[in-house]
């Protein structure tokens, strides 16, 4: 079996940026074997050491711009501008890690789901909320059949 880390982040106080926390805390409560998982409000270069002993690693996080319900794609390590910045990008992160353990990071992906509001004291909108309920099916689809 492979052990799998979800890392969702986004700012609970802005809307639908709280998308990806929402659909990783709730794959945590239904504690599946081999499934690890992570919540913050961004992504941080001490995150390159969460990554450590897993096989497979799925960022979660709010998008404005994918398409509806949600984009699932490979992420891969990158040194991007947002390396030296306080918040990185997933492929900032994997680069991190490289850098650090001088070999790849394990496979990664990035699963962005569609919001639409993400002003400060925004609540969920009612489409965002549409999108995360069918990006939680299909991860609780996809994640038992990689295990």
């Amino acid at each position: 079996m492979s052990k799998l880390l979800l890392l969702g982040y986004g700012n609970p106080g802005r809307g639908d940026d709280a998308l990806g926390p929402l659909l990783v805390e709730h794959i945590a409560q239904l504690q599946l074997a081999d499934v690890a998982c992570l919540v913050d409000m961004q992504l941080l270069i001490e995150h390159a050491a969460d990554l450590t002993d897993f096989d497979r690693i799925i960022f979660v996080d709010a998008d404005m711009s994918c398409q509806e319900p949600f984009e699932f794609s490979a992420v891969t390590a990158e040194k991007d501008a947002s390396y030296t910045s306080h918040a990185l990008t997933p492929a900032a992160v994997l680069y991190v890690y490289q850098q650090i353990h001088s070999h790849a990071a394990p496979p990664a992906f990035l699963l962005r789901i569609r919001g639409y509001r993400f002003e400060l004291g925004d609540y969920l909108s009612i489409q965002a909320h549409e999108n995360l309920v069918a990006a939680i099916l299909e991860i609780q689809q996809w994640v038992p059949q990689q295990q």
